[in-house]
């Protein structure tokens, strides 16, 4: 069967699908397709192995009913209409697991360099400031024994949740609409309400899921709520904060800094002010860019294509009530 594959993306996924007997048509441009262009190849196909974040909507799945699978190079899925795909029977498959430790380590150094304005500070020297001895200009926050709240308490916030309490003796605290026992009993972490969780947090890391409940919930009314001392964190998708009121809260000193590893909308624009601000770090959506995390991401959207073209179920599917 045909495999279409959106991206170049690392050889054990191609090897994987080639040894399963299929055929594949890779997109090596290095732009997005246009969505008459994705439309008309998936039409040609029997999987479609979605890399970039095309809409996958209704619109696109009427027209593409004769896929067998599609298969997600990412965890997130915001972008597709699994509601359209699961009453047309398709199923959807996504890559979890195999990136909490690379993500979750992207928010851990936005951490720590928001807390001491490290990018900001490293362009200083390209712009020939750094001179005079100043005792207290750019001074940044220790971050020992403060307050580690996450919103959205799943396996990269726990990784995430790991590495504040060993390194930095944190205190955890989560929201979530269920209980996560296993951070409760191993970490200490102590479930609290969505305001509490703004009062409380010195640092807030935002690590769940993009959905219409979710969708710019950091907006001005959250970020009144939190500490003028505190960083907000997101490495999860852009469209969880609403950055105009992330970009007056940091003018206004409502919160204190900023480190995004998503941003609202993306990619973020070179003249973005957050980018000159001092307090602040963006970085262009690396959570998941490390060989060890895409290497396992390719893998899993291999299986997930082989076994939708075997018709069989998923390993990771999204919709697994088609079944």
């Amino acid at each position: 069967m045909k495999v279409f594959i959106s991206r170049i993306i690392p050889d054990i996924a191609t090897n994987l699908i080639k040894e399963a007997g299929h055929t594949i048509t890779q997109f090596t441009e290095r732009r997005d397709l246009l969505f008459e262009e994705l439309v008309s190849i998936c039409k040609q196909h029997d999987a479609f192995l979605s890399v970039s974040h095309n809409k996958l909507n209704r619109e696109f799945l009427s027209q593409c009913t004769n896929l067998k699978v599609i298969s997600l190079f990412s965890v997130g899925y915001d972008h597709l209409d699994v509601g359209e795909a699961t009453r047309l029977r398709i199923p959807v498959g996504n890559t979890p697991n195999v990136l909490s430790n690379a993500t979750a380590d992207t928010a851990f150094l936005l951490m720590l360099a928001v807390s001491r304005k490290a990018i900001y500070l490293h362009k200083t020297i390209a712009r020939n400031e750094w001179g005079y001895y100043d005792p207290v200009a750019n001074l940044g926050i220790e971050i020992y024994g403060k307050t580690l709240g996450i919103f959205g308490l799943g396996k990269i916030g726990y990784e995430l949740a790991k590495r504040c309490k060993g390194a930095y003796n944190m205190k955890l605290i989560y929201y979530n609409r269920g209980s996560n026992r296993e951070a409760e009993k191993e970490l200490g972490a102590v479930k609290v309400s969505f305001d509490e969780l703004l009062q409380q947090s010195d640092i807030l890391s935002v690590h769940s899921a993009l959905t219409d409940e979710t969708r710019e919930i950091f907006d001005k009314k959250a970020f009144s709520k939190m500490k003028p001392t505190s960083i907000f964190i997101n490495t999860a998708r852009g469209g969880i904060h609403n950055e105009l009121d992330l970009k007056e809260a940091l003018k206004s000193s409502m919160i204190w800094g900023a480190g995004l590893d998503v941003t609202n909308p993306e990619p973020m624009k070179p003249d973005n002010v957050l980018l000159d601000m001092p307090n602040v770090v963006i970085l262009p959506h690396i959570g998941s860019a490390t060989i060890e995390a895409r290497e396992g991401m390719a893998r899993i959207a291999a299986l997930n294509v082989i076994a939708g073209l075997k018709g069989e179920r998923l390993p990771f599917p999204v919709n697994p009530e088609i079944y």
